[in-house]
C-alpha cells in the first residue's frame, strides 16, 4: 500500500524535515509540497541536498490541488495558520497531521489566550487527538486529525509520564527548566534571532508564559488525575537544534526514591516503546546523542524526597517531523519505526 502525501509548509525546518523522512519512507509517495511564499521551484533548488534524489516541484497553496493529490496531508505552519486549512481537508475526508499548535490544547479560551487570536475552527478541536504516541497509541490508529505535539511538552511529558501515571510523585509544583536551539523558532527572521545575537549567548525567555506551558499542564493534568501545577523556563542555547530539559518535583510524603529504583521503573514502563531510551544510575543524556533521531533520552537522579528527571530530544525530528511520521505510521498500521531508524 502506498498513500500520496502532501506536505503544506515544506520549506520551513520541520517541513524541510518531514520532506527528507518521508523521501525515505517506503510506503509513502510525495505528491505535493507547498509553501504560502507563492514560489514554484524544483524543491531541490530550494534544498541542493535533494538534487538527484526527487523532481517534486514546490506549489503555491492550493486547496483544491491538495485534496485531490494526497491522503494524508501534513500541515507545518505557523500557529493561527493551520486552521484556516483544516476544516477544507477533514471535509475532504483526508487525514490530517498538524505540526502547530493550532490543534492541541483543547479549551479555545486558553488558546486565544496564548496565542493572541479566537479559534476559527473550534469544532475541530473536539476530533483531534493529541499526537504523543506513548500516551495516545490507541487514539492515533483511528483518527482522522492528529494534533502533532509541541517540542517543549514531548521532552517534558515523556519525561514525568511514569512518575506521574503511576501516583509515584508529587504533581505539583513541577519544575521545569528547558533548553532549545535556535531552530524551534522557525525561520522568522526577527532581529533577536540573528546569528550575531544568538551566538556566544545564553538566555531565557517568556519566563512562565510561554505558549507550550498551558499544553504541558493539559497532558500532565490528564496523566495524574489531578491539577499539575507546572513552573516553565524555556532558554535559547545557541545552537541549531536539541532540547534538554532537566525537570525537578518531589517524591510523595514520607516516601523516599532511590536512583536505582527510579531507573528500573523508567525501563519497565517504556519498555515496549520503540524510540524512549532509559539512561543508566548515573549517566544522562546529552544532546549529541539524539540529534537526527526520533529518540528522547531519559536519565533519572533521586536523592530522598528530591527527584531530578533529565531528558534530551531533537526538536525538529522527535520534537516535529519525525514524530509527525511516527503518528503517520500508526494511523496507517505501518510498522511505527519505519524511515525512522
Amino acid at each position: 500500500m502506498t498513500i500520496r502525501v502532501g506536505i503544506v509548509g515544506a520549506t520551513g525546518y520541520a517541513g524541510e524535515a518531514l520532506f527528507d523522512i518521508l523521501l525515505r519512507h517506503p510506503s509513502a509517495a510525495i505528491t505535493g509540497v507547498y509553501s504560502r511564499s507563492g514560489d514554484r521551484r524544483a524543491f531541490s533548488e530550494l534544498f541542493p541536498r535533494f538534487k538527484g534524489r526527487t523532481g517534486v516541484i514546490c506549489s503555491p497553496l492550493d486547496v483544491k490541488k491538495i485534496v485531490n493529490d494526497s491522503d494524508a496531508v501534513f500541515l507545518s505552519l505557523p500557529h493561527t495558520v493551520s486552521m484556516e486549512l483544516v476544516p477544507h481537508l477533514v471535509k475532504a475526508g483526508k487525514k490530517v497531521i498538524d505540526l502547530s499548535a493550532d490543534y492541541r490544547l483543547r479549551d479555545p479560551a486558553v488558546y486565544r489566550r496564548f496565542y493572541k487570536i479566537k479559534h476559527k475552527d473550534a469544532g475541530n478541536i473536539k476530533r483531534a487527538v493529541y499526537g504523543l504516541p506513548e500516551l495516545y497509541r490507541a487514539k492515533i490508529k483511528t483518527a482522522g486529525l492528529i494534533a502533532n505535539p509541541g517540542c517543549y511538552p514531548t521532552a517534558a511529558i515523556l519525561a514525568l509520564f511514569p512518575l506521574l501515571a503511576l501516583g509515584a510523585a508529587e504533581h505539583s509544583p513541577l519544575i521545569i527548566d528547558a533548553k532549545s536551539g535556535a531552530s524551534g523558532a522557525g525561520k522568522n527572521p526577527s532581529g533577536d534571532m540573528m546569528f550575531s545575537e544568538v551566538h556566544d549567548d545564553f538566555r531565557a525567555y517568556k519566563v512562565n508564559c510561554h505558549q507550550h506551558a498551558p499544553e504541558i499542564t493539559q497532558e500532565l493534568t490528564r496523566v495524574s488525575g489531578k491539577k499539575t501545577g507546572v513552573i516553565f523556563v524555556p532558554h535559547l542555547l545557541p545552537l541549531t537544534r536539541g532540547i534538554l530539559e532537566t525537570i525537578y518535583l518531589r517524591s510523595l510524603p514520607g516516601q523516599k526514591r532511590s536512583t536505582g529504583s527510579l531507573v528500573t521503573l523508567y525501563k519497565k514502563f517504556y519498555k515496549t516503546e520503540p524510540f524512549v531510551r532509559i539512561k543508566d544510575a548515573g549517566s544522562f543524556p546529552r544532546l549529541k546523542e539524539t540529534a537526527g533521531t526520533n529518540f528522547c533520552d531519559i536519565g533519572i537522579q533521586a536523592d530522598g524526597a528530591d527527584i531530578i528527571v533529565i531528558s534530551a530530544i531533537d526538536n525538529l525530528i522527535k520534537g516535529a517531523a519525525g514524530q509527525a511520521v511516527q503518528n503517520f505510521n500508526i494511523m496507517y498500521g505501518f510498522p511505527e519505526t519505519t524511515a525512522l531508524l
